[in-house]
């Protein structure tokens, strides 16, 4: 039998009412296990949990804290390699981006360890003599944490260290495609030191888990990672009853090639912001936005660089693209390439799927050519290694055209003139830009987040994650 693994509920692994199989994208024939379902029962618990052990944990000696933290660092960045096959093996990212994900959550949670002592407050002078104030931050309550497949230990990571960095309780609900690296993390987080009920892991559909978390009234805050129809629906609810909430969702994002771009940069973070990690990141470029003069050199130039890329298995030596994550996100990347053709854009690479020695969700990085701003294509964010070629006259109408977007996540520009790249990073209408670099890849002590339809509320990551995690309190000593 398959090995199972349970939820954990205040402090004990607790049985699932049910288990799915947790199959790897690159060999359908591989299961990793099977995890535990949570029904709402359970999800109450947890939050019950979270509930009791905050008024300790909020008000906790930091050095304890930051010492369990840097705990859970340690372990996860000694362990890289077995978690990052973990990883690759479950979500299919290739073994080396997998383990790069890997080094990422554990220095997060270094990261976070000193930002348990690294605090900050103001002590200012009353308008009215003989009085001081003092503005200072405390944890905002129980948080519950909701995560996508696409990264599944880096932004649970990025989630879960400030939360309990800044005082707060957790109960964390992973992608029900990806829990292996969720338990786990949840398996190093619960010999770490941590107090029963401070951190909670409720393994399990949306529907069920992510509803019961988002209704509760004992959860004080909602972070959401994840589509734009469940965020939106995520935040009417959080509004109505009072609790905070954080969205990362959508993007669309633009890279914009201009005539004085250095071919070779510009086709490789082209190449990397597109199809690497299987397009798999809200981050990914498939709007490539070039103007006339280097258009069609471009063209051929992706074309070529295209033939070099090998497909296959995730855990596989040399492989630069595995699969993709599943039957449902294939059989959308095929939909969208369809479209593409009926709405006249020219098939310049891949458009199919590929075969490999173990059955698997394998398809070809696809390009198209010869689009306009209005196919959908263009538009809707497809989450594949599908990307488009859209030409435009200058770099007036290829900024114009990389803003035309209800997203604003990441935006890139390829060029070495300063003029343009000073230009574009004033007016890009976008939370992250990248000058002749690939839109995807961000730093982990920085912040991460957009505009427009691709964030809501807080940044995350860095020292700007304590404005979610905490709340601010003004004192007046007279």
């Amino acid at each position: 039998m398959a090995q199972r693994f349970d939820n954990f509920i205040g402090g004990e692994w607790v049985a699932g009412v049910g288990y799915t199989d947790n199959i790897n994208p690159s060999d359908l024939s591989d299961s990793i296990g099977e995890y535990a379902q949570a029904d709402a029962a359970q999800v109450a618990q947890a939050i019950e949990a979270a509930h009791r052990a905050f008024p300790a944990w909020s008000v906790s000696g930091i050095q304890a804290r930051a010492d369990s933290l840097e705990k859970v660092g340690l372990e996860i960045l000694a362990r890289r390699e077995e978690l990052g096959a973990l990883l690759a093996r479950e979500e299919g990212k290739t073994l080396p981006e997998a383990i790069g994900e890997v080094v990422r959550a554990g220095n997060i949670f270094k990261f976070f360890a000193g930002e348990c002592l690294r605090q900050s407050g103001d002590l200012l002078d009353s308008v009215r003599p003989g009085v001081s104030v003092e503005v200072t931050r405390e944890p905002l309550g129980v948080i519950g944490l909701i995560t996508p497949w696409n990264f599944p230990i880096a932004i649970p990571a990025w989630k879960i260290a400030p939360a309990l960095a800044y005082g707060n309780c957790v109960v964390f609900k992973p992608a029900d495609l990806v829990p292996g690296c969720a338990w786990a993390l949840a398996d190093i987080i619960s010999r770490a030191g941590f107090p029963a009920g401070v951190f909670n892991l409720v393994m399990g559909a949306g529907r069920v888990v992510g509803e019961a978390i988002v209704g509760d009234k004992r959860v004080d805050g909602i972070s959401f990672t994840g589509s734009v129809g469940v965020g939106r629906s995520i935040a009417t609810q959080c509004v109505a009853r009072g609790a905070k909430v954080q969205l990362e969702m959508g993007g669309k994002n633009p890279q914009v090639i201009l005539d004085d771009a250095d071919l070779a940069v510009a086709v490789e973070l082209a190449t990397q912001s597109a199809f690497y990690s299987t397009g798999q990141r809200c981050t990914a470029s498939s709007r490539l936005i070039v103007t006339a003069g280097i258009h069609d050199r471009f063209v051929e130039a992706m074309a070529e660089r295209m033939r070099s890329i090998k497909v296959g298995h995730a855990l596989e030596q040399g492989v630069h693209v595995g699969p993709v994550v599943s039957q449902a996100q294939l059989e959308q990347d095929l939909r969208y390439i369809a479209l593409g053709l009926e709405e006249g854009a020219r098939l310049v690479s891949g458009g199919e799927r590929v075969s490999c020695a173990k059955d698997g969700y394998y398809l070809a990085p696809t390009l198209f050519a010869d689009s306009d701003a209005q196919m959908r294509i263009s538009r809707e964010e497809i989450f594949g290694p599908v990307a488009n070629i859209v030409r435009v006259a200058d770099y007036e109408a290829a900024l114009a055209m990389a803003n035309d977007t209800e997203f604003g996540l990441s935006a890139g520009i390829a060029t070495t003139s300063l003029k343009y790249a000073n230009h574009f990073k004033r007016h890009s209408q976008a939370g992250m830009v990248m000058v002749n670099l690939p839109t995807a890849g961000v730093d982990y002590h920085v912040p991460f987040g957009g505009r427009k339809g691709s964030s809501y509320g807080a940044r995350e990551q860095g020292r700007y994650a304590r404005e979610f995690y905490t709340t601010v309190k003004t004192t007046y000593i007279g």
